[in-house]
C-alpha cells in the first residue's frame, strides 16, 4: 500500500497544497515564493527520499511568516495522513549532517506527543529572501501537526546558510529512518499498543 497524502489548506493568509509520498525517490516540485525556503524543502525531500510537491500562495507582501508556518502545518498533516496507523514503522530517527564547518543533529520520535527543542543559533537575520528565525517556526508547526517529538541541535557552525541547510537535510534523513517499516515490528513500536 502506498503511503501518500494530499493536503490542502486555504486561509485568508495562504493557499497551500502538499502532495507527499513517503516511499519515494526524493523527487520534488516546490513553489512557495520564497527561494531559499524552496531550496531547503527540495533538500529535505531529496535526503528523506520523499516525493514532495508543494504549491503555496501566501501574503508575501507582508512577510514570509504565514507561508512558512502554514507550509509546516500542511506538511505535518500530510505526514500524519500518509503514515496512517503507523503499524510497523521504526518510530525513531536520528541524523548528524555536516555542511562544511556546520554540524547539525536532528533526533525525533513519531510519538503523537508534539514537542520541539530547538537549540540552533543562526547569526544572520536573513538568508536571501528568507527570514532565518522562521526555521524554528516551520519546525514547530511540523512537529505539532505531525505529532513529532523533535530535537534540533547545532553542534558546530557559523555560516547561516550552512546551518539551516544542515537542519533540513538532517530532518529529512531522520524522518526517513523513523518512517521506515521493519518487518519484525508487529503493530506499533510501543508497549502501550498505540502511538
Amino acid at each position: 500500500m502506498m503511503r501518500t497524502a494530499i493536503i490542502k489548506r486555504q486561509t485568508a493568509e495562504t493557499n497551500i497544497t502538499a502532495n507527499l509520498g513517503i516511499d519515494g525517490t526524493g523527487q520534488s516540485q516546490i513553489a512557495t515564493g520564497i527561494g531559499f525556503f524552496d531550496h531547503m524543502l527540495i533538500l529535505f525531500a531529496k535526503h528523506g527520499l520523499f516525493d514532495l510537491n508543494i504549491s503555496a500562495d501566501g501574503d508575501l507582501h507582508i512577510d514570509g511568516h504565514h507561508t512558512v508556518e502554514d507550509t509546516g502545518i500542511v506538511l505535518g498533516q500530510a505526514l500524519t495522513q500518509a503514515l496512517g496507523d503507523k503499524n510497523g514503522i521504526k518510530r525513531y530517527g536520528t541524523a548528524f549532517v555536516p555542511m562544511d564547518e556546520a554540524l547539525v543533529m536532528v533526533s525525533l520520535d513519531i510519538s503523537g506527543r508534539p514537542f520541539l527543542a530547538f537549540d540552533v543559533d543562526i547569526s544572520a537575520e536573513r538568508i536571501g529572501n528568507f527570514d532565518s528565525e522562521l526555521t524554528e517556526e516551520f519546525l514547530r508547526a511540523l512537529a505539532v501537526h505531525a505529532g513529532l517529538t523533535l530535537h534540533v541541535r547545532l553542534m558546530a557552525g557559523k555560516n547561516a546558510h550552512h546551518i539551516v541547510e544542515g537542519v533540513f537535510k538532517a530532518l529529512g534523513r531522520a524522518l526517513d529512518e523513523a518512517t521506515r517499516k521493519d518487518e519484525r515490528i508487529v503493530g506499533v513500536m510501543s508497549t502501550k499498543g498505540m502511538l
